[in-house]
């Protein structure tokens, strides 16, 4: 060991026995800490870590607190503001209540008033027509009457402009065209004005025309006749011939001519180019004429050829013969039960633009007829098949590739919801539905139809499976704000709840019929009332009282309450206050009914058109006096079973009216009461009905009908 080394490890042994004796010295003199101070130290901090977790804890039951006291002042506040509102508006509402109260109460005095004045007049000018009557039996003349009388001007039409004179003798048939024509030089004159001449109708006058006449006549106007009307006219086929000399006519209408024959038909179309619609039905062509028609008249676009049986499935292959009937646009095909698949197959290749097909009383028109129609006339937006009980429901999933806008069925069995479905997924733009007397209908048809938004009209008559809940179920969705006509005839479940709804949604409703509802009460009616917009109501066979809608409805025009014999006079008397307006009105079978109410009615309204009083047993030959007074527009006058109307007073009306229905005997068992008003027993009302009442209700039902169409 080098002396180096030996020096280093003594030192190094010396400062490690330094060190270790330090250590111990320190232990022993300096005393030991205090173990119970960091103790404490940490039970200070958990004691500051308590009081901390305890005041949070404090602080949010009080913030709790403070907010859930300041939410309930707040809902106090808007509580009383709401009860501020709510006072508010009861005081507003009471004002305009009882203001509207009075303006209303106002209203029906001045109507009342006016109303009374009105009849006043019109009693006192009856007064002075009976004593006129009386004098003219004893006439004594006053000078300055005569002086009156001689001074009134006389008025000459023929000053009137052209233009007015064209107006007014544009309105009259052909039959008071040659009449006019009789009177003098200058009225001869007026009615030989061209424009009058451009459309003949030969029909009116069918009865008694001449071929002679209708020869001369097509003669002199051949340059101006633009349509003409031979419907029903029995013809030589010399004078049909003649139509070949109107070389500028667009429309030939030759139904119901027995007389007409392809060899007619020829001489026509090789003269008339230019005609737009044609109408064939009821006659006996056969293919020779449907070979012409694509030949000659090359911008044909409306053809019926209904009810003709003599033409075959190889005729209507002709019609895509040379230029074809392309240009086709409507096409009436109702009773040829004669076409086939193949038929319409043929139609499909000939007139694929047809846009409006009819189709009725055709018992052979099935599912793959219209398949095969479809498969090329994609542009259909009508279709009309009325009579064709083989129709089902495919049919409309056949039409889904066409854009239809009206739909119209009538009499089927087969056709069920699920077609409304249909119409729903592929028609949004749909806007005329007719479903008469579809049995198979019921409330979920009317939900799949709520969401059309383009619909307007709706008729559902004898779908006696529809009620309430689906009418509103049809109500909730857009289409209530489009509907114009509603019509739900014999709908007999339909009831107060869903007329609410009606009067709620419908605020755009013109024409609505409930006839033969019977569970309907006046709650419903008074929901009608809020409908203004109503122009025409059908309410026939319900069980509604007197004064139910008449204050509510002061523009109706139209009103049908027949067959309510609850009803007297006082609905008359409402009609003659509230609705001045009216054009139509049907009371048969109300039997209490009096003269007394129709003096009211001829004073007030003065714009009747159709009156049916049949049945009103009570009303006299007096009644038609001041109709004749008052009515002096009236057209049509129905009084059937009106016993104490004489047949003079009746035949005294036919100078006045264009159609009378007339008839003394008494009631049939259908009214539901005997001669004299009174109902009848259940042993009289079952008692079979004679086959002339058959006849005569089904003849009046129809016309009834054809005037409201």
């Amino acid at each position: 060991v080098t002396p180096e080394l030996m020096i280093k490890a003594c030192t190094f042994y010396a400062g490690r026995l330094l060190k270790t004796h330090f250590y111990t010295w320190r232990e022993r003199t300096i005393p030991p800490i205090n173990e119970d101070d960091p103790l404490a130290e940490k039970m200070e901090k958990a004691a500051e870590y308590y009081n901390f977790r305890l005041q949070r804890y404090v602080f949010r039951h009080w913030h709790s607190y403070v907010k859930a006291q300041k939410e309930q002042l707040k809902n106090k506040l808007l509580r009383i503001q709401q009860m501020f509102q709510c006072c508010k508006l009861i005081i507003i509402l009471n004002k305009w209540r009882d203001k509207a109260r009075y303006k209303n109460k106002k209203r029906e005095n001045e109507l009342m008033l006016k109303h009374e004045l009105q009849l006043r007049k019109w009693r006192s000018k009856l007064k002075l027509k009976v004593s006129a009557k009386e004098e003219s039996i004893c006439p004594k003349q006053d000078i300055s009457e005569v002086f009156l009388v001689d001074e009134i001007p006389a008025f000459d039409i023929s000053q009137l402009p052209k233009r007015a004179i064209l107006q007014i003798f544009s309105y009259l048939s052909l039959r008071d065209m040659i009449l006019c024509g009789q009177v003098n030089r200058s009225w001869l004159s007026m009615t030989q004005m061209n424009s009058l001449w451009t459309g003949i109708d030969f029909s009116t006058v069918k009865n008694i025309i001449t071929d002679k006449y209708v020869v001369s006549t097509l003669q002199r106007w051949r340059l101006n006749v633009l349509r003409l009307n031979f419907c029903g006219c029995v013809l030589r086929m010399k004078t049909l011939r003649s139509v070949s000399l109107c070389r500028n006519l667009q429309e030939l209408n030759v139904s119901d001519c027995p007389t007409l024959t392809d060899e007619s038909m020829r001489f026509i179309s090789e003269s008339c180019p230019g005609v737009l619609y044609l109408n064939l039905s009821n006659t006996a062509i056969t293919n020779r004429t449907m070979r012409l028609l694509p030949r000659y008249f090359h911008n044909l676009q409306n053809l019926s050829l209904a009810y003709c049986r003599k033409f075959t499935d190889k005729g209507l292959q002709y019609l895509n013969l040379g230029n074809g009937c392309h240009k086709l646009i409507y096409l009436d095909l109702s009773g040829c039960t004669q076409i086939s698949v193949q038929g319409f197959r043929n139609i499909a290749n000939s007139c694929s633009g047809i846009m409006h097909l009819t189709i009725n009383d055709m018992p052979t028109l099935t599912d793959n007829c219209v398949k095969a129609l479809v498969e090329k006339c994609h542009r259909i937006t009508s279709v009309v098949f009325i009579g064709a009980p083989h129709i089902s429901d495919y049919t409309f999933k056949a039409l889904s590739t066409c854009d239809l806008r009206k739909i119209r069925f009538e009499g089927n069995k087969r056709i069920t919801d699920a077609c409304f479905e249909f119409i729903d997924k592929n028609y949004p733009n749909i806007s005329h539905i007719y479903m008469v007397d579809c049995k198979g209908l019921t409330d979920g048809s009317l939900k799949s139809l709520s969401p059309l938004k383009q619909l307007t009209v709706l008729n559902l008559a004898n779908c006696v499976r529809i009620g309430d809940m689906g009418l509103i179920q049809f109500l909730d969705g857009p289409v209530s704000t489009k509907i114009r006509e509603l019509n739900l005839s014999n709908c007999i479940h339909l009831g107060d709840a869903s007329m609410a709804k009606l009067s709620e949604r419908c605020s755009n409703l013109n024409y609505l019929s409930l006839r033969n509802c019977e569970h309907l009460t006046d709650l419903a009616i008074e929901y009608i009332v809020n409908i203004f917009s109503l122009v025409s109501v059908d309410l026939s066979g319900t069980d509604i009282s007197n004064e139910a809608f008449c204050k509510g409805s002061m523009i109706l025009e139209h009103l049908d309450v027949s067959y309510c014999p609850q009803l007297s006079d006082e609905i008359i008397k409402a009609l003659a206050i509230y609705c001045i307006n009216l054009t139509s009105l049907s009371i048969a079978g109300c039997p209490k009914i009096s003269d007394s109410a129709m003096e009211i009615l001829s004073a007030k309204c003065h714009y009747l058109h159709i009156l049916d009083i049949s049945g009103c047993i009570l009303l006299t030959d007096k009644m038609l006096e001041d109709i004749q007074m008052g009515c002096k527009q009236l057209r049509i006058l129905k009084m059937q079973y009106c016993r104490l109307i004489s047949k003079e007073a009746a035949k005294k009306m036919l100078s006045m009216v264009q159609q009378q229905e007339y008839s003394a005997a008494d009631p049939p068992h259908w009214f539901g009461y005997d001669f004299e008003g009174k109902p009848l027993t259940e042993e009289q009302d079952i008692k079979p009905l004679k086959d002339s009442e058959l006849t005569l209700n089904e003849s009046t039902y129809s016309s009834e009908e054809e005037v409201a169409a």
